[in-house]
């Protein structure tokens, strides 16, 4: 059982890079980009949706939400494309850049977004 997750987790982070690949290719359409920029962002965001702290739940959104991005922007991605990726993805060891500021617009979005639905809570049920 340990090993099945060890691979699950292997694939999944080969998927990413993949994803990243993928969306740097031109033969990408706009749509797909936005959703992997999005998967991309969220897999590499050190925060969640539902901290990973909190027991069981706090593992559920990563073993959900990860999963069903990847595969939606797998169907987005034309099938050359996502072949190539994935090839290039496991041919090498691609690293995705991570820089802070992409880090600091990471939180800025997931803050945005808490202020925003805070915001609409109190005008609407307030």
């Amino acid at each position: 059982m340990n090993e099945r997750i060890r691979c699950f987790a292997r694939a999944m982070k080969q998927q990413v890079k993949a994803l990243y690949l993928a969306s740097h290719d031109p033969r990408t359409p706009i749509a797909a980009k936005c959703l992997v920029v999005m998967v991309v962002a969220y897999a590499l965001s050190p925060i969640d949706l539902i901290p990973d702290f909190i027991p069981v739940i706090g593992l559920l959104d990563d073993l959900l939400l990860l999963p069903l991005g990847i595969y939606w922007a797998i169907q987005l991605i034309p099938q050359a494309v996502w072949a190539e990726s994935l090839h290039k993805a496991s041919e090498n060891n691609v690293s995705i850049p991570r820089n802070r500021f992409v880090g600091a617009l990471i939180i800025s979005i997931w803050l945005l977004g808490i202020i925003g639905l805070g915001w609409w809570v109190l005008l609407n049920y307030l």
